[in-house]
C-alpha cells in the first residue's frame, strides 16, 4: 500500500490510524533518509496507541519506552542509526518486552525484522520534485501471517 502524505499533521493522522489497529507484540521497521518524517509517523503511532508522550526521536538514548495511559501496549522507540549491528540490537532486550509493548525501529531496516516473524515495514520517501518540502510518499509492507492481507486494509 502506497500513499502520499502531503503535510506532516497528514503524516501523524496516518500514524494514529495505523497506531490504533497495533497490539502488543507488533513490531514496525521504518525506513527513510534523514528528515523523511519517521519520528512523525512514530508520534501518530503513538498517539494512536494512547501512551504518554512526548515522543520525540530517540538517537542519543537509543530507546525510549512510553507506558500506556489507556490500559493497552507500551510503545518501545528505537532508533537503530547508532547502532552497529543486529548483536547491539539485541542488546536491547526488545524480545522480552514485546508480550507488552509494540516495537517501532527506526533505521531498523536489516536489523529488526527478526524481532517478530510478522512485522510491519513502513518505507517514508520524499518526492524529487516537491517544492513545499513537506509532502511525504509512505509504502507500507506486511510480513508474516499477522500482516498477511491485511496492508491492503490500512487506513
Amino acid at each position: 500500500m502506497t500513499r502520499v502524505l502531503v503535510t506532516a499533521e497528514d503524516t501523524r493522522a496516518f500514524g494514529a490510524a495505523l497506531g490504533r489497529l497495533l497490539r502488543a507484540g507488533d513490531v514496525v521497521v521504518l525506513t527513510g533518509e534523514l528528515g523523511a518524517g519517521k519520528t512523525t509517523l512514530a508520534q501518530g503511532l503513538a498517539e494512536g496507541l494512547g501512551v504518554r508522550g512526548p515522543v520525540t526521536s530517540p538517537t542519543f538514548v537509543i530507546a525510549r519506552e512510553h507506558p500506556s495511559l489507556v490500559g493497552g501496549p507500551s510503545l518501545v522507540h528505537v532508533d537503530a542509526y547508532r547502532l552497529g549491528g543486529e548483536a547491539e540490537l539485541d542488546d536491547l532486550d526488545l524480545d522480552t518486552t514485546l508480550d507488552e509493548a509494540v516495537a517501532v525501529v527506526e533505521w531498523g531496516e536489516g536489523l529488526a525484522e527478526h524481532l517478530s516473524p510478522s512485522h510491519l515495514h513502513v518505507v517514508l520517501s520524499r518526492p524529487q520534485d516537491d517544492e513545499t518540502d513537506q509532502a511525504r510518499t509512505v509504502r507500507v509492507e506486511g510480513h508474516g501471517s499477522r500482516w498477511a492481507g491485511a496492508v491492503t486494509s490500512l487506513p
